[in-house]
């Protein structure tokens, strides 16, 4: 009787390698041939699981993203307004290990990115999600009386975003000067101009 394997499973596995390899030694470990190692394949046999690296790094950006996300429903729950913008915000930054680890993916991710238009606008999508829910919960907020700032909503959001992807890179590239205590202190300040 043939052996039944399980291909879903067997996607994840490499997805979960990949994303060891990426944060042990960075988008330049997670080879091919050191992903097909660590996972027990032959070389070439990933191509029966992924066309190329470039599905599998999307793959464990996007786990990444699942980690992230479980995290920010979590503490967004049952929140709207300035509670749930708080949330989303901390909830985002990169102020313990798993965060930072997902921003190391992340990091890695956005450097295929740049040179691969799939792998682009699947970030601008996320991104796109990202900024209505920031948009929405800032909405409510004015609705609610809550912010009361005359900076228009979309600078706002774009800070909120710059602040974030500026924490997650500085966390990895200089975290002894962007501490976790230090990324609350600008979110504080932030949100004390609201």
């Amino acid at each position: 009787m043939p052996k039944v394997i399980d291909h879903d499973q067997r996607r994840r596995d490499i997805v979960d390698v990949t994303w060891r390899l990426i944060v042990k030694g960075g988008i330049e470990a997670a080879t091919m041939r050191e992903i097909a190692a660590e996972a027990g394949f032959a070389n070439g046999a990933l191509k029966h699981y992924f066309p190329g690296k470039d599905e599998i790094v999307q793959g464990a950006y996007e786990r990444s993203l699942g980690l992230m996300g479980e995290h920010i429903e979590a503490e967004v729950a049952g929140k709207r307004g300035l509670a749930a913008l708080r949330a989303i915000c901390w909830a985002a930054m990169p102020l313990d290990e798993e965060r930072i680890t997902s921003g190391r993916v992340l990091l890695s991710f956005w450097e295929r990115a740049v040179s691969n238009e799939t792998l682009h606008d699947a970030y601008l999508a996320h991104l796109a999600v990202w900024r209505d829910a920031l948009a929405r919960y800032l909405a409510e907020g004015r609705e609610d009386g809550d912010i009361t700032t005359a900076t228009p909503d979309e600078q706002l959001v774009d800070e909120i975003v710059l602040l974030n992807v500026g924490a997650n890179i500085m966390s990895l590239i200089s975290p002894q000067t962007s501490t976790p205590a230090l990324q609350e202190a600008h979110l504080r300040a932030f949100f004390d101009r609201l």
